[in-house]
């Protein structure tokens, strides 16, 4: 492993302002936080993703160096640019984290592992295809659609009323987890956060 190399935190989502509630793009929201306490602003790349390097913890603290990135294709081709992120920076995949939606825990639930399959998640599957699956995974629950929606109609939706109350929280709690995973390690973390 690359101990000089950065840790790489990959927020998933869709680019565009008509996409920024949608519940496929909590990935993005934890980026987002992440990026507010580095005290830091994303910045375009040549890499096609926005980006931002800084360090997690207090600022002066010397806390471990990380890249947040957002990717700027659609979901289904985060591979690309964190492919070329990946080799821009000498990151190897164990020191790859990526934040996204999972259809199959319930709402605000997290889960952290290393590898594993896509479960049919299409951002997942593109970064594998690319990088193999030997990365961090930071699934933040979003549930199943009611009744009989189609997958895809329900994760492009913004999440419900009820859902906002508490979604600051729980993405708080998943920025939480993510510094967590990088300071402490995988199996403190999830010990932690694996609800």
């Amino acid at each position: 492993m690359n101990d000089d190399a950065p840790w790489l935190i990959a927020g998933l989502g869709n680019p565009g302002p008509s996409y920024a509630a949608n519940r496929h793009n909590v990935g993005f929201m934890v980026a987002d936080l992440l990026a507010a306490r580095t005290g830091g602003a994303f910045k375009s790349h040549k890499s096609r993703a926005l980006v931002l390097e800084g360090r997690l913890g207090a600022p002066g603290s010397g806390g471990p160096r990380v890249v947040l990135a957002k990717p700027q294709t659609f979901m289904n081709l985060s591979g690309g640019p964190l492919t070329a992120l990946s080799s821009y920076l000498r990151v190897p995949p164990e020191r790859l984290v990526v934040v996204h939606d999972e259809l199959d825990i319930g709402y605000g639930v997290l889960r952290l592992k290393r590898g594993g399959g896509d479960n049919g998640h299409n951002g997942l599957k593109s970064i594998t295809a690319s990088l193999g699956p030997d990365y961090h995974r930071v699934r933040f629950g979003v549930g199943r659609p009611p009744g009989r929606m189609d997958v895809k109609t329900f994760v492009l939706k913004d999440f419900s009323t009820a859902e906002r109350k508490e979604l600051d929280y729980f993405v708080d709690r998943a920025a939480d987890a993510v510094e967590a995973l990088i300071t402490q390690g995988l199996e403190r973390a999830q010990g932690a956060f694996n609800g």
